[in-house]
């Protein structure tokens, strides 16, 4: 395999870790839980955050039972109310009537996931409408010092993530007016980046802006057709598509990017770094538990739809599970994950590859690079061709006609994202007839096709160089 050369950006180590994950999930729990708001002004009392029947456990278990592989908990939230006993604070826990002030959820979130075997990773808002000193200098060296909280007092993290709302209107102390700050400049973010690097080196950042994951443009847990996992981070920040004079509010935040949202939910082909899409969203109309929500719960289809618009695109699936204010994952909640995760194992287990016979247009040198490296079950290993990939192919014949609805492929990702574009055919009255042509194929690409009847199927790749793929999936499930 030294006889390969990268093409384009590639991801880091921690990114090919990242990438295996595909599916993990939110935790939003906060004094809004208690107050019934999506985003907090700042003044709320610690009082008021008592979750007299928090379970760690039961929250982790049925993220692990849901196939979450990971869990990012919102450390604080715009509010600035913090799940830990920071010492930097006394907005947080450790003021609340919760176990007499001497719980931590962080630690007992981050616990469990490690006792259910599953990663943890952070959540810390820039913006905070509680600090008397947020837009100063002073303020940034309070958030720098709760972050160096969090990431050496938890254990290893997979994940710290930022918001890019920063600025605008909150309580501040008691001042209770609009502050806004230039997003560029003020968190100085390539030394705030370096204290995570120096203490979770294995930690992907991610923000709207990366560096190492970008937000997907949306939160309807859906990227764009094609996502590409490239584009070019120079100048990119968090909040970099809002006007640094946007007043943000819980209604306007979506929008104020609506100038980059493009680009980050296609990616840029020719972009000169690799930072793909991580989708969010939530389980529920809003990101924080309201029991008028109970009945609006996302359905398991809706779910595994959302799965295939974005894992099935090359990104992660990030989904939001909010506690109730008892400090438990409602059972609807519960039952809709499970749910999912059933269409998941059910979908996976519909592969009929094996029963294929898997021919190309040719094979790069030896078997090292045989076309049985897309069936093996083994990310490591994949075929390649000897020419340039500008018109190469796989065959896919069956001994009868099978039916499928769903074509998977990924790509061996330390090469690069090589496919520019493939397209799909299948035999019908001996002759090949074309389903569908795409865009980008990267960490993993499921291609819908609808119910489809044939016995071979022609997948047939453009690239600027020889392809690199590691695995081909065809699969029949209920949609």
């Amino acid at each position: 395999m030294n006889t390969f050369k990268p093409f384009g950006a590639i991801p880091s180590e921690r990114q090919l870790k990242w990438h295996k994950l595909e599916t993990y999930g939110f935790i939003h729990f906060t004094v809004n839980t208690f107050t019934n708001k999506e985003w907090g002004y700042g003044d709320e009392s610690p009082k008021i955050f008592n979750p007299t029947d928090f379970d760690a456990d039961q929250i982790v278990s049925a993220a692990a039972a849901g196939g979450l592989k990971a869990l990012i908990l919102t450390c604080k939230h715009h509010d600035g109310f913090c799940l830990w006993p920071s010492k930097f604070t006394e907005h947080s826990v450790k003021n609340s009537p919760w176990k007499d002030g001497k719980g931590d959820v962080v630690r007992e979130i981050s616990d469990s996931c490690r006792k259910h075997g599953l990663k943890f990773g952070v959540y810390l808002s820039p913006w905070d409408r509680n600090h008397a000193d947020y837009g100063t200098p002073k303020y940034i060296e309070y958030f720098r010092n709760q972050l160096n909280e969090l990431i050496t007092q938890y254990g290893e993290l997979f994940e710290v993530w930022f918001d890019g709302a920063n600025g605008g209107d909150g309580y501040y102390g008691g001042a209770m007016e609009t502050r806004n700050i230039d997003r560029k400049t003020y968190y100085d973010w390539e030394n705030t980046y370096a204290i995570i690097r120096k203490n979770q080196p294995n930690a992907v950042i991610f923000s709207d802006g990366g560096p190492d994951i970008r937000w997907v443009g949306n939160e309807h847990g859906i990227a764009g057709d094609p996502c590409w996992s490239t584009l070019t981070k120079e100048g990119r920040y968090p909040g970099i598509g809002a006007d640094d004079t946007e007043v943000f509010s819980e209604d306007t935040m979506v929008d104020a990017w609506a100038s980059d949202t493009d680009l980050l939910n296609h990616g840029d082909r020719s972009g000169k770094d690799w930072v793909p899409a991580e989708c969010d969203v939530s389980i529920r109309p809003g990101w924080f538990y309201h029991s008028a929500e109970d009945d609006k719960v996302r359905t398991p289809e809706n779910l595994f739809d959302l799965y295939l618009k974005s894992v099935g695109r090359s990104c992660s699936f990030l989904l939001n599970l909010p506690p109730t204010p008892k400090g438990l994952l409602h059972d609807n909640d519960v039952k809709s994950l499970i749910g999912y995760k059933t269409l998941v194992d059910k979908f996976e287990n519909s592969n009929i590859i094996l029963n294929a016979t898997l021919s190309a247009s040719n094979t790069k040198e030896s078997n090292e690079f045989s076309v049985e490296n897309m069936i093996d079950n083994n990310p490591e290993t994949f075929w390649s061709t000897a020419d340039d990939g500008s018109s190469t192919w796989i065959e896919i014949r069956f001994e009868e006609e099978q039916e499928f609805n769903i074509i998977g492929l990924r790509e061996y990702l330390p090469l690069g994202q090589r496919v520019d574009s493939f397209s799909i055919d299948i035999l019908k009255n001996s002759e090949w007839k074309n389903i569908g042509t795409y865009e980008a194929i990267g960490a993993r690409r499921l291609i819908e096709t609808g119910l489809q009847k044939t016995t071979a199927i022609k997948i047939t790749f453009g690239s600027q160089v020889c392809p690199a793929i590691s695995q081909v999936g065809v699969y029949k499930v209920k949609l």
